[in-house]
């Protein structure tokens, strides 16, 4: 290490769980963290400043309004330039910790990408807010013996849990089939900010664990907390299940899903069309000037006119808002995008 990271880094050098060779193993780790909302930009600032090496930060979304109360790397000036969260927490990280990498990528994962995007990684962090990338990821980490931090947040209530793969239950083990669609939504049911702030501080401790000392060096359990009422409990977490379909039976269904189809997006009254670019941006903001609002970026286009707001990406994938049909959705980004 030199003088400055010495310096940098020094209250963790004193402290026994990380000490030198701790800090040292943090420096030369990587890690991966799939959505920068509310929980993964907690998890990268406090991985950037912890002096993790390597950081990709993966999301498909722009910044909105309704984001600022709880994500905690953003703030107006993010939001007025347009720019998708990834972009923006990579600007800002920069600015936090120049003696480490960090790699935004704007992309849905998917079960085409999933590998370059995540195997370069020692530990993957669940930032997102939905089960169906929750599950590709679990059939990743499972097939691939590596570690990740599930997490997730709503109202009051959240929890976590570590799944170390041949050690852990993983996410199959204890959800094989996925909740309802009809689940409630931060947007129906609210979220306490500090809520997803205690959760991803959790994942991000566990995350410098592993990276410090190793997968046993977690442990095994699920921590559950309602920070309203004050309660915070942990249950043991089993071992992985002797007919879980991705750790005992290797079925990893989500790896060899389809091409994506339209999604409807959680409690937000949009789709997300993936559609196969690339869409030259600035060309597609002059085409649609005279037809409504504009504001284009090097990164994303966004298109309102009327009830309806599509977000443009340079790789073709689109957001459409103002509705949950994804036959609707298809045809506004056939008018005003193209086939």
């Amino acid at each position: 290490m030199t003088p400055l990271e010495r310096q940098r880094y020094s209250r963790q050098l004193v402290l026994p769980a990380i000490g030198e060779e701790g800090q040292r193993r943090l420096l030369a780790a990587s890690a991966v963290i799939v959505g920068c909302g509310a929980l993964g930009s907690l998890q990268a600032s406090a991985l950037a400043r912890a002096g993790v090496g390597r950081l990709w930060l993966v999301d498909r979304d722009c910044l909105e309004l309704s984001n600022l109360h709880r994500q905690w790397l953003y703030d107006e000036d993010d939001l007025e330039a347009g720019l998708p969260k990834a972009i923006a927490a990579a600007r800002r990280l920069a600015r936090v910790n120049t003696g480490i990498e960090v790699h935004p990528v704007v992309a849905d994962l998917n079960p085409s990408n999933i590998a370059q995007l995540l195997d370069r990684a020692e530990i993957i962090l669940d930032g997102t807010d939905n089960f169906q990338t929750r599950y590709l990821i679990n059939d990743y980490a499972v097939e691939r013996g590596k570690p990740w931090i599930y997490g997730a947040a709503l109202g009051t209530y959240g929890v976590t849990m570590p799944v170390v793969p041949g050690r852990t239950a993983c996410l199959k083990c204890l959800y094989p089939e996925p909740p309802a669609a009809s689940q409630p939504t931060c947007e129906t049911e609210g979220i306490l900010n500090a809520v997803p702030a205690a959760v991803a501080a959790i994942q991000a401790a566990d995350a410098m664990k592993i990276l410090c000392w190793g997968p046993q060096a977690v442990r095994p359990r699920i921590t559950v907390l309602d920070l309203w009422e004050g309660r915070i409990r942990e249950v043991e977490q089993p071992p992985p299940q002797p007919d879980c379909p991705a750790c005992a039976q290797r079925h990893f269904v989500h790896l060899t899903a389809a091409e994506p189809l339209p999604v409807v997006l959680c409690g937000r009254n949009a789709v997300q069309i993936h559609e196969r670019g690339p869409v030259e941006l600035e060309a597609l903001a002059r085409r649609l000037a005279p037809l409504g609002e504009v504001r284009a970026s090097q990164f994303a286009l966004r298109f309102r006119t009327g009830a309806y707001e599509l977000t443009v990406f340079p790789d073709g994938r689109a957001v459409i808002k103002g509705t949950s049909d994804p036959g609707l959705a298809r045809s506004l980004y056939a008018r005003y995008v193209g086939n």
